[in-house]
């Protein structure tokens, strides 16, 4: 089976989101490099500006993501992706509620609502030797505490933004120890990956 992985653009002291959700300056870099890259979200296209380390980096998550977990809540904030996450991945939510109503019979999703470990055998199944992909910060955190995730990307922005959400909030198991990192140097961002000590 493929690693389980996350990653998340972050600010140098440590936010992944901004007050009130801010993500301006955790994105700007993709959008500030000098090739247009192009992805695809549902019926829609969207035209990034990336260095070429960037290109790399994302080229590599899109082909080698086989699905990605998601919690409820930021799954009803993007309104399930319009049924195409851009990493074109089948989606596993985890939630204790049925699905929303206005989910698609088309669309590929699972909800699991017999937790986390059994979220993420589901979305091993899906992916197969592909990455399993953990997209929200409490299911990253629920990951390292049950010792199930296995990578960490980190897409760390210059800029300190004082206040937000932090992907390390609340971790049972600290220390962890990490192997790496692995470093690109885009523009306006370092991307870094480590592998998790098991």
């Amino acid at each position: 089976m493929g690693k389980v992985s996350t990653g998340f653009s972050m600010s140098l002291d440590g936010f992944v989101a901004g007050p009130n959700e801010d993500f301006q300056h955790l994105f700007a870099w993709m959008m500030g490099g000098d090739t247009d890259y192009t992805i695809k979200i549902g019926d829609r296209e969207q035209t990034l500006k990336l260095s070429a380390a960037s290109i790399e980096m994302y080229d590599e998550a899109i082909n080698t993501a086989g699905a990605l977990v998601a919690g409820r809540r930021l799954y009803e904030l993007t309104h399930g992706w319009g049924g195409h996450h851009p990493i074109t991945a089948p989606v596993v939510v985890v939630t204790h509620r049925p699905a929303p109503e206005w989910v698609q019979e088309e669309w590929p999703v699972t909800f699991v609502t017999d937790g986390i470990e059994s979220a993420i055998e589901q979305a091993q199944k899906i992916a197969g030797n592909k990455k399993v992909v953990i997209a929200s910060t409490t299911i990253v955190q629920q990951c390292l505490n049950a010792g199930l995730l296995d990578e960490i990307h980190i897409d760390l922005v210059p800029v300190l933004l004082g206040e937000g959400v932090r992907l390390f909030e609340h971790l049972k198991v600290a220390p962890v120890q990490l192997d790496g990192p692995h470093v690109s140097i885009g523009k306006g961002v370092t991307h870094l990956t480590y592998s998790v000590k098991k």
